[in-house]
């Protein structure tokens, strides 16, 4: 089938999945905005029997509106990761403006399965909400896919590629509906667990060397001898953060995009809100060397993004073991590193966390740094679709 062009999605979509009426309410869901009336229409389709059996009960049906969109959000994603909250990834949605387009599994009523997808003009797509792209990749991680089991999943992904549409969602947390394996690896989060070194950093020197942890030792003895402070939640370090890494990496940076730096902003006004804004900024001789931007959520203790002055080289390891020293004085579950190509993070003994592409496109939508190594055959590949 030809593909559809961006503009047409919705209506292509509604024309193709004949509507029917609804009149199903959202319970007052925690964070949600009040439990009005969903909207009337939402896009349905017959069952389509899974590979290898008959007929399904399992029907798919395609939402658009955000407020509903928002209502399954609540009501069915686990609140267990940082992104698994509406609130952060509406941080996004704000400034990127995507059109969301969840598509619904249910049976009997129920849910089965939620793939929350945005549309990506630019790349031709669907990436996964809220489409927040950066060099043609979508930034967060720790993705869901929810699905009761891999038929459904199936039977989802088929309800995109029967009308000519592609989708590439990464960062997926691994789920046995995805039925991941080593070549659906999309790229690796670092994660450092405080309670496997008894929340002593000392404990955890000895997973080195002696000689590299004494070269380790007298870098940052280096730095301390020339006067070091460390300064926690500054807001208007926050800036000063931004400055510095476009300073750094130019068009590379994530901040060059001023969608990306607005929803960021937001991000530190819903944090400072609630309590759990974290800035951390190092300062060497009265010079700021490094900031570093996060947050704190059930435990884990992440960090979004970060600054490093070029005047100070290693200040990046400075500022890292800083996070992972006060994560284990807090007792914190872990401090989660995010993914990317950084050496450092393999080298400092970081516990891998693999996560995971589901993809119908032959390869990565528009270009990518030539640090990122795109997986050849996708789990979707391998599903069969």
């Amino acid at each position: 089938m030809n593909r559809i062009e961006p503009s047409k999605i919705p209506e292509a979509l509604v024309d193709i999945y004949p509507c029917r009426q609804t009149d199903d309410r959202c319970p007052a869901d925690a964070g949600a905005r009040g439990g009005g009336p969903l909207p009337e229409r939402t896009a349905t389709r017959s069952p389509v029997p899974a590979a290898g059996e008959g007929v399904s009960t399992v029907q798919v049906r395609i939402v658009t509106e955000l407020e509903e969109c928002q209502n399954i959000w609540l009501r069915h994603v686990p609140l267990e990761q940082l992104t698994d909250r509406w609130a952060l990834r509406e941080c996004f949605h704000r400034h990127y403006r995507r059109q969301p387009f969840f598509v619904v599994a249910e049976e009997a009523g129920e849910l089965v399965g939620l793939l929350p997808l945005s549309w990506l003009p630019e790349s031709g797509c669907f990436g996964y909400f809220p489409g927040e792209v950066w060099h043609g990749k979508t930034w967060l991680e720790q993705n869901r896919v929810l699905a009761r089991d891999a038929s459904v999943l199936a039977q989802m992904m088929r309800s995109l590629k029967e009308v000519g549409l592609h989708y590439h969602l990464r960062y997926l947390l691994a789920t046995p509906s995805l039925q991941c394996q080593g070549e659906g690896i999309d790229e690796v989060g670092y994660l450092f667990y405080p309670s496997q070194f008894q929340f002593d950093l000392e404990n955890y020197f000895e997973l080195f060397s002696r000689k590299s942890a004494k070269a380790i030792r007298r870098r940052l003895e280096a730095f301390e001898t020339r006067g070091v402070e460390v300064r926690l939640d500054r807001e208007s370090d926050f800036e000063l953060m931004i400055r510095m890494n476009l300073e750094r990496y130019g068009t590379d940076s994530y901040f060059a995009d001023q969608r990306f730096t607005r929803s960021f902003r937001d991000l530190m006004g819903l944090f400072l809100e609630e309590g759990t804004l974290r800035i951390t900024t190092v300062i060497i001789e009265g010079e700021p060397a490094a900031v570093d931007f996060g947050t704190v959520f059930d435990g884990v203790y992440t960090l979004l993004g970060g600054g490093t002055n070029a005047r100070f080289p290693d200040i990046a390891k400075y500022i890292n073991l800083y996070h992972m020293r006060r994560a284990c004085q807090e007792s914190l579950e872990a401090v989660d590193f995010l993914c990317g190509e950084f050496h450092w993070k393999p080298m400092f003994h970081l516990s891998a966390r693999p996560l995971y592409l589901l993809s119908n496109l032959e390869s990565a939508p528009l270009t990518t740094s030539a640090s990122t190594e795109w997986v050849p055959e996708p789990v979707a590949q391998r599903l069969g679709l």
